[in-house]
């Protein structure tokens, strides 16, 4: 509960700040970057805050496990200067991102299910085809050679590098894998058990815990949708 100064139930930054576990620097910046309303000043300049001040606090600390700092921000900034169409157009966006991710997620399990031991490819693939048909750039395919996650041989006369059927398999994993989230250093060991076993068990831990990270960010939005609402109430 949020402690109150002995003045008007005006809250004092130290009361808004320790109400929420922060420092008082927090709240100022969150003040200046919009995130809540204007506070009001004492004749001696410092500020003050309200309950209005407080609820815009918990509607933005809701809102930050679901939509990520950014995408939070820029909610709250929306609201507090009137434009709540903003604010539910870029709430839209986040739900449109964690419906494409979930399709991801489908997607690499229904890669992964058809999934078999790669068998030697007669026909030469290169670079430049490969990150076409993936919708990178070349330099992104050097960049996951460089990290492990591809192994191309070299063409002995031209140099240029020759992508396999296992080399794409291993392209189009660690594609998917990058669209859920996925950092290069996680992805390296899981594309070198499969390689090396070729199996899927390695990837089993992995996409149960994408599964996780994308329930738990959809519950979060629920609890800072009725945040925001409360806050939306407030200002009315």
């Amino acid at each position: 509960m949020q402690r109150k100064s002995q003045r008007g139930g005006r809250l004092r930054p130290v009361d808004l700040a320790r109400g929420h576990g922060l420092s008082t620097q927090a709240v100022r910046n969150y003040e200046e970057s919009g995130i809540l309303p204007a506070s009001e000043r004492t004749s001696h300049g410092y500020r003050t805050y309200t309950p209005l001040h407080a609820a815009a606090l918990r509607a933005f600390l809701a809102l930050l496990p679901g939509h990520g700092h950014r995408a939070a921000t820029a909610v709250m900034r929306a609201v507090n200067e009137g434009e709540a169409d903003e604010a539910f157009r870029l709430i839209d966006e986040s739900h449109a991102q964690l419906l494409e991710d979930r399709g991801t997620l489908r997607a690499v399990e229904h890669a992964l299910r058809g999934l078999e031991p790669a068998t030697p490819d007669p026909g030469r693939t290169f670079i430049g085809p490969l990150s076409a048909r993936l919708g990178i750039r070349p330099a992104t395919l050097r960049k996951w050679e460089r990290a492990g996650l591809l192994t191309p041989r070299r063409d002995p006369a031209t140099g240029y590098r020759v992508y396999d059927a296992s080399d794409v398999r291993d392209a189009m994993l660690a594609h998917q894998l990058r669209r859920g989230g996925y950092p290069l250093g996680r992805i390296a060991p899981l594309i070198a058990q499969v390689r090396a076993a070729g199996g899927l068990e390695p990837l089993g831990s992995a996409l149960n815990d994408w599964r996780a990270r994308l329930a738990a960010r959809g519950r979060a939005m629920l609890a800072g949708a009725a945040e925001l609402e409360a806050y939306l109430r407030e200002l009315e």
